[in-house]
């Protein structure tokens, strides 16, 4: 068994993320759901905590002389909204200081080293295909503890604490191994996005169930339109995300429970295959394999181009792709429809959840102001910027009141209202076993050419699980909801 001292550089390198993928722009979008570590080993080194001032404007003691690195990743939603408005705040609250800032699409490779060598900025994005190991940071003490900042007073209202101020999903995904260590900024709605004015000059309704869906995939098919596509090339977790949630869908929550707490077979749960060979279905009857060699960018022109009718991204995409968007194109949710006469979730549930993740470096040099900086863009004028310039809502409660919004994000908070308490879970595995969800990314495009039966794809999915669950060398996670 191997114990914290005993992790060789090699070891360590492969933990904080050598391999490729976990999520882009919602990278790291989790459900309401407490955590908790159960065992395994290396034991997570203790969080650092930053000591609290007596001061309410400068809760964290700020050494306002003390330059601060902030590295954001600019995928979806750029980074201007860092630049010109949270690193602004910063500076207004503390004249004089200078701020480094780096927007990059490559976080893995740039800042893998630094974390390695203890040189690692003060604010991390941790985002896009390349997010790293967040589990495996946290192993070795690199992320510092964001409980002083979630009880630190309010920009906006001193008698309230940071807790108080957003949603409580927040507070249940923060947590590594029980330490609140990630901030997660955005909410984020996951399902199939379509043209709703295609859609109105059509006359189309949306398909509420599996015969509906693929009768207007032989409509579309008679003008040469897809059904549906993924981009297999850059991307193709949106589709085991798509998957996932279908089998959520078919057979509840506890269908992708069962698979972050690592139970025994829980990939062949039938709701599962049942999941995997209906969008295989879709794909071969309805889909292009072209769109295997594509990535995310191409596959949504061609979304914008009328080529395809339903997409699975998350909301982010209608800033994304914004520049390009027709007049005659107006992003809309749709949610999943009834796969089965007996799906455990009706028709309407949809994927709503937080997500894009911020952490503080606590071996960076300014760790105090990582926190702080964190706490401005909790502020209702930090987040209503970012709304305002991204076209995504944040977890601040009423920062977005006023924020003339788009028609997409308009369809999801509509398509939110309508779910209710009818709400997907999204799969944690993403961030606490990324070698897991690393290789369903790879497996998910095999079964979905045809070059595996659904069956297999959850038997190898749940080989690689079982090996991870049989690895003490990784701290083990579970979730109850």
């Amino acid at each position: 068994m191997t114990h914290p001292g005993d992790i060789t550089r090699r070891e360590l390198l492969r933990r904080i993320g050598m391999t490729a993928f976990v999520a882009g722009p919602g990278a790291g979008l989790l459900s309401a759901c407490a955590t908790a570590g159960t065992g395994g080993d290396p034991t997570p080194a203790p969080a650092t905590s930053i000591a609290a001032s007596a001061d309410p404007k400068n809760p964290f003691g700020v050494d306002a002389k003390k330059p601060l690195e902030v590295v954001i990743f600019s995928g979806g939603y750029g980074d201007a909204y860092a630049k010109d408005l949270h690193e602004e705040l910063y500076k207004k609250a503390f004249p004089g200081v200078t701020i480094k800032h780096t927007a990059t699409q490559q976080i893995g490779t740039q800042l893998r080293p630094r974390f390695v060598g203890d040189d690692a900025p003060d604010v991390l994005n941790n985002s896009g295909p390349e997010a790293l190991d967040l589990a495996a940071l946290a192993a070795e003490g690199h992320l510092a503890d964001l409980a002083p900042l979630f009880d630190a007073p309010s920009i906006d209202d001193p008698g309230k604490k940071v807790r108080d101020t957003v949603t409580p999903a927040v507070l249940d995904n923060a947590k590594i191994n029980d330490k609140d260590l990630v901030l997660n900024y955005t909410v984020s709605h996951r399902a199939l996005w379509y043209n709703a004015k295609l859609f109105e000059a059509k006359g189309w309704t949306l398909p509420k169930t599996w015969a509906e869906f693929t009768a207007l995939g032989e409509e579309a098919k008679k003008d040469g339109v897809l059904l549906f596509a993924y981009p297999g090339q850059k991307g193709p977790y949106y589709q085991l995300w798509n998957v996932l949630y279908t089998a959520a869908k078919i057979g509840g929550n506890q269908v992708v429970i069962d698979i972050d707490n690592l139970v025994d077979n829980a990939w062949n749960a039938e709701a599962m295959k049942q999941a995997v060979t209906a969008w295989a279905d879709v794909q071969a009857k309805y889909g292009d394999k072209a769109y295997f060699g594509l990535d995310h960018t191409q596959t949504q022109i061609k979304h914008l181009q009328n080529k395809l009718l339903f997409y699975p991204v998350g909301s982010w995409i209608e800033n994304e792709m914004a520049k390009d968007q027709p007049q005659d194109f107006q992003y809309a949710i749709a949610p999943i429809p009834d796969v089965t006469a007996a799906d455990k979730m009706p028709y309407g549930a949809i994927q709503v959840g937080v997500g894009e993740n911020f952490v503080v470096a606590s071996k960076g040099k300014n760790p105090q102001g990582g926190l702080e900086y964190l706490r401005l863009m909790l502020s209702k004028e930090g987040a209503k910027g970012f709304t305002e310039k991204t076209k995504n809502l944040t977890v601040v409660n009423g920062a977005a009141e006023g924020v003339d919004l788009p028609a997409g994000l308009k369809s999801a908070a509509k398509a939110q209202d309508a779910a209710g308490q009818n709400i997907i879970t999204d799969a944690r595995f993403e961030g606490w076993y990324k070698e897991l969800f690393d290789y369903g990314t790879e497996q998910i495009n095999v079964v979905m050419a045809g070059r595996i039966t659904p069956e297999k794809f959850c038997a190898n999915m749940q080989k690689k699980a079982d090996g991870i669950k049989k690895d003490d060398s990784v701290a083990k996670q579970t979730r109850s909801q």
